[in-house]
């Protein structure tokens, strides 16, 4: 099943990359007024997704992650006019000159061929890497989780329907029906077909990945992500800073899951931030400087630094200074999304130095670590790996570098 998908996969890439910016962004835009159009549908599939979810047990972000409304399926058809209204990366130059003999070169910017993105439970991740795939002159193989087959089948069909009606190839969004684990390995190991394989899911999928996969992958890592106050902070900002990144949207890797505090403002702001979080409903696991001023923390275990929660939980930890707040960044964090909060310049310039990881910030929230919030109207994924791209990946990540020459019967 895989060779067929694959092949027609190949033979719409090799297609899409022959086609104008123009008519890759009227096709985006006829996506998103499918998606629109198909509201009604993608609401009934999506509640069929919802009650077998909570009937097989799911519950909390994994089930918020899966729930489509209005306001998310018009989110949908936005993010796709956004990525239609950006430049067009195809056959973008980005260097060029002569060489000794005259011979003309020009590096320019190509489609990669086929994506393919295993990806859990949120549905909106079809329309977003369809899209993106589609403008970059990529066609794309979704392989979404059991809990979203209805909705992710709806969404493709809408695609794939403004597809034809644009006079592209109906194959450059293609979505495997099989949520088995056998069609996802296979995927992994389709070589012949697959330029590029981006995972969007938990540790296992990513553990998955990482054992099985003979393609090349861009890993969309854990956001064990912290924020730290220092010594130099503005509080004020501090604890809007930290109530946004943990509470906002507490189940997106973006969210802020360890809190430290330099231990000269920690009387004042562990306190207040506490009260603050715990009336947002969020368990505080602390350590024991922090639960000497909380007492109604939770102790926190040597695992808590390490986890994810993608819930209403955060691990708090006061440190005695900059460099301890770094060094513990630096064993935990697991490079996606770090920020400091200070009013300190060279505390901040040592900290963005030091801090190895694909987003760090300096007084902004974790939370802004996304394609849409970065200006690529949407991202495939946020990469925690450093080749060949990092951080949010929106259209040129799905392309890459290519040499053309021009010559006049040049021989060497």
């Amino acid at each position: 099943m895989i060779d067929l998908i694959g092949q027609r996969a190949r033979t719409a890439s090799q297609e899409l990359a022959q086609t104008t910016g123009a008519t890759r962004r009227q096709a985006l835009l006829a996506m998103a007024q499918s998606i629109a159009d198909a509201g009604s549908a993608l609401l009934e599939a999506n509640a069929l997704d919802m009650a077998q979810a909570e009937s097989e047990g799911i519950t909390g972000a994994l089930l918020d992650r899966l729930r489509l409304t209005e306001a998310r399926i018009a989110g949908m058809a936005a993010g796709l006019r956004s990525v239609a209204s950006l430049p067009d990366p195809v056959g973008r130059e980005t260097g060029g000159w002569a060489l000794y003999n005259g011979v003309r070169l020009h590096r320019i910017r190509a489609p990669l061929g086929v994506i393919a993105v295993i990806y859990e439970a949120r549905p909106n991740v079809t329309a977003d890497a369809a899209g993106l795939c589609i403008m970059s002159g990529n066609a794309v193989i979704l392989r979404g989780s059991s809990y979203a087959l209805r909705s992710n089948q709806s969404i493709a069909l809408a695609l794939r329907q403004a597809l034809t009606e644009t006079g592209l190839p109906a194959d450059g969004v293609l979505l495997l029906d099989d949520t088995s684990r056998e069609a996802a390995r296979s995927l992994m190991q389709a070589t012949r077909w697959v330029d590029l394989l981006v995972p969007r899911g938990g540790p296992g999928l990513i553990a998955a990945v990482e054992a099985d996969a003979t393609v090349p992958t861009v890993i969309d890592g854990a956001g064990n992500c912290h924020v730290y106050v220092d010594a130099g902070a503005d509080l004020d900002k501090a604890l809007a800073i930290v109530i946004n990144a943990k509470v906002q949207r507490p189940g997106v890797c973006n969210a802020a899951e360890t809190l430290l505090v330099h231990e000269a403002v920690a009387d004042r702001f562990v306190v207040e931030a506490a009260k603050a979080l715990i009336s947002e409903g969020v368990e505080l696991r602390g350590d024991e400087r922090s639960r000497d001023l909380v007492p109604d923390m939770v102790p926190a275990s040597e695992s808590d630094w390490a986890t994810e929660y993608l819930d209403l939980v955060m691990a708090v930890r006061v440190v005695p200074d900059l460099g301890t707040a770094i060094e513990h960044v630096r064993r935990f964090g697991t490079g996606h999304t770090e920020v400091i909060v200070t009013e300190d310049r060279v505390a901040a310039d040592r900290f963005v130095a030091a801090v190895d990881s694909a987003v760090v910030g300096v007084n902004v929230s974790t939370r802004f670590t996304d394609g849409e919030e970065f200006g690529f109207g949407a991202e495939i994924g946020n990469s925690t790996q450093k080749l060949h791209v990092r951080g949010p990946m929106g259209l040129e990540s799905l392309t890459s570098e290519r040499y053309v020459l021009y010559g006049d019967g040049q021989v060497r």
